[in-house]
């Protein structure tokens, strides 16, 4: 029962609670960056690259033809599926670009971040060595 009521304790910090929020909408963004990459992105690129679905863009490497479909060429032998990669390498940057911005306005919105008071300079030893000296002086 211990162990549980850790458990219990440890699940509902805030920052596990908020870390599982943030998991669940960044999936979900996620999906949303992804679809606007494949859907409306990629489609004008690959009519401008020949009217082909990018993602589909291969280099065969064992000798299959280049008029295969990707998923076709793949069953006939190795190949490089740089167009899938692309895809999403553009998808990675789009959705780090956004997650900056909105970090920046959050940021923003916050307002400036509190100057740290500087700290007094550390009084050199020997003025402490001298300031005793005075101290026993006056005595």
């Amino acid at each position: 029962m211990a162990m549980l009521k850790e458990f219990k304790t440890f699940a509902m910090r805030g920052n596990v609670v908020d870390l599982a929020v943030g998991v669940i909408i960044g999936g979900a963004f996620g999906k949303i960056v992804d679809s606007l990459v494949q859907d409306i992105i990629m489609p004008p690129i690959g009519k401008l690259f020949g009217g082909l679905d990018f993602a589909s863009y291969y280099l065969p490497l064992n000798g299959q033809a280049y008029n295969l479909p990707l998923a076709e060429a793949k069953k006939a032998g190795a190949v490089l599926a740089y167009g899938n990669f692309l895809t999403i390498l553009l998808n990675f940057i789009l959705l780090a670009f956004v997650i900056f911005q909105m970090v920046k306005m959050i940021n923003r919105l916050r307002g400036p971040a509190p100057e740290a008071s500087p700290t007094p300079a550390q009084t050199a030893e020997e003025i402490l060595l001298l300031r005793e000296i005075r101290d026993s002086l006056r005595r």
